[in-house]
This record gives C-alpha cells, sequence and structure tokens, in this order.
C-alpha cells in the first residue's frame, strides 16, 4: 500500500515539477512541442482514414464526370450517376483490339496497371511517341448508348508534355474516326500557356475533325499557329496553343501514339470494318 502511494506521489510530483518550469525553458519547450506533434499525428491518421471511403468516391465521381463532359453528356448539377447509366465500360487488349473478360471493367485501373510489370508494357524507345515509356496491356472503352445502339467510343489518353504527363479522354464516334472531343482531367502545364488545354474555346475547335488519313495512317495534328482556313487537309488540322509548342506536340503526339498500332488502332480498325 505505501509502495502505490509513493509511485503515486512521484507521478504527481514529477508533474508538478513540469508544470513549475518556466516557459523559456528547452526542455518545456521540447516536451509541449512533442506532445502537440503526437496529437496533430493522431488527428490526422484518423482524419485521413475516415475521410478515405469518401475521397475515393469524390475521385471516382470526378472521372466519370470528366468522361460524360467529353462526350458532350453533362450539364452542371446533373445527376452524375444518372447520367452515366448510359455508359458501359469495356476492356480491349491492346494487342488484339479484341474485347477482354479476363478481369472485371468497372474495377479496372488502366493507371495502375500502366505500374505494374504483371499488367504492362514497355515501349520501345522508337515507338513511344507520347513519352510514357509503358502502358497497360488492357485499356478500357467507355460506350456511350441509346438503348442497344453504340453511338460513340470514349477512350483514355495520356502523354507527355512541357512539364508532366497530361492525362484524359479521347471521344469519337461510332464510326471509330470522327473526333467528339478531347479533353484533360489531370495535367501540371503552365496556367496561361500550355494550361490552354483546358480553355473550352480550343477543345471546341477539336469536334468533328478526322483521326485516319485515307491510307490507314494517323493524321490528326497539332500544328504550330492556325490552321490555315481552306487548305488541304484540314479535317485532321488543329490550331496550336500560342506560346505553347511543347505542350501543343505533347498532345499531337499522344493522339498519333494512342490512335496508332501501339494504342487503339487494332480496335478502332475492327470497328470501322464490323461496327461496334
Amino acid at each position: 500500500m505505501k509502495t502505490k502511494k509513493t509511485k503515486k506521489t512521484r507521478k504527481q510530483a514529477s508533474s508538478l515539477n513540469f508544470l513549475a518550469l518556466s516557459n523559456d525553458s528547452t526542455a518545456k519547450t521540447f516536451i509541449m512541442a512533442t506532445l502537440v506533434c503526437l496529437v496533430c499525428a493522431v488527428f490526422v491518421s484518423v482524419a485521413a482514414v475516415s475521410l478515405k471511403p469518401l475521397q475515393v468516391l469524390n475521385k471516382e465521381l470526378d472521372k466519370k464526370k470528366n468522361i460524360l463532359q467529353v462526350a458532350g453528356l453533362y450539364q452542371e448539377g446533373d445527376d452524375i450517376e444518372a447520367a452515366f447509366s448510359k455508359i458501359e465500360i469495356k476492356l480491349i487488349d491492346l494487342e488484339t483490339g479484341e474485347y477482354t473478360s479476363e478481369y472485371d471493367a468497372n474495377s479496372y485501373d488502366d493507371r495502375k496497371a500502366a505500374k505494374d510489370p504483371a499488367f504492362n508494357v514497355q515501349i520501345a524507345k522508337k515507338d513511344d511517341l507520347a513519352n510514357i515509356r509503358m502502358r497497360p496491356k488492357v485499356m478500357p472503352v467507355y460506350q456511350v448508348k441509346e438503348g442497344d445502339t453504340v453511338k460513340q467510343l470514349i477512350l483514355p489518353v495520356n502523354g507527355y508534355g512541357l512539364w508532366s504527363t497530361l492525362y484524359g479522354f479521347l471521344a469519337v464516334e461510332n464510326d471509330g474516326q470522327t473526333i467528339v472531343g478531347l479533353s484533360f482531367y489531370e495535367h501540371a502545364e503552365t496556367p496561361g500557356l500550355g494550361g490552354e488545354v483546358d480553355n473550352p474555346k480550343w477543345k471546341s475547335i477539336w469536334s468533328g475533325k478526322k483521326v485516319y488519313a485515307a491510307d490507314g495512317r494517323v493524321a490528326i495534328d497539332v500544328v504550330k499557329g492556325a490552321v490555315v482556313p481552306g487548305s488541304s487537309g484540314n479535317e485532321f488540322k488543329v490550331d496550336g496553343l500560342a506560346g505553347a509548342t511543347l505542350t501543343s506536340r505533347g498532345v499531337g503526339n499522344m493522339l498519333k501514339y494512342w490512335m496508332g498500332k501501339e494504342g487503339y488502332q487494332k480496335y478502332l480498325n475492327k470497328v470501322q470494318a464490323n461496327g461496334v
């Protein structure tokens, strides 16, 4: 009994000694800073764990919103989930251009797959127009449907600009040739220059452009300066971004890669020949 009282007394004395220390004391400052850090770390950890499901949900909703926007199916305030019900996700084996059911289309993450040696392909330097070094073996295609008819195909694309990798979506008509829109949901290009890839005016000029020339080569490109009205091949040309030559070139190279033989071309050739 005496031992328990002695221990309690010592603890009380220790607390009193700590509180009695001068506020200018190095020891007291260090102890208080440590305690504050520990308390803050606990709160941050608890918040991170508890908010993670909400963050994942918001990220998924933002992705769906971007897919709907590039297809022209979203107006501010629309119910995203309701609008997205018109879209069916399928997976494509890029090597064959055929659909695959090897993975679950609704949970498949192409960005994670691109980093996993079990699911990716190393791109030969001579073929790496998009400067991304590796790509997934399988990519999703988002099919916009009206009843049983597929009206549009939305294809994820990514490639390096000036400062960053741009991630976005290219929407094409069900002919596998005519562009509906191009939109980016993540990049770190210079605001006011390369960042103009987000400018609605620039994005609007993609609508109606064509991807492939008559001989099957990828002809779509972003030119330096403005497209000359009435010039030959205008259907394949998009104005470059003023003051952002490298970003413009990056976007053009990205599309040449993803719409070419390394990307979706085998799939889109089948679409053009046989329908979706």
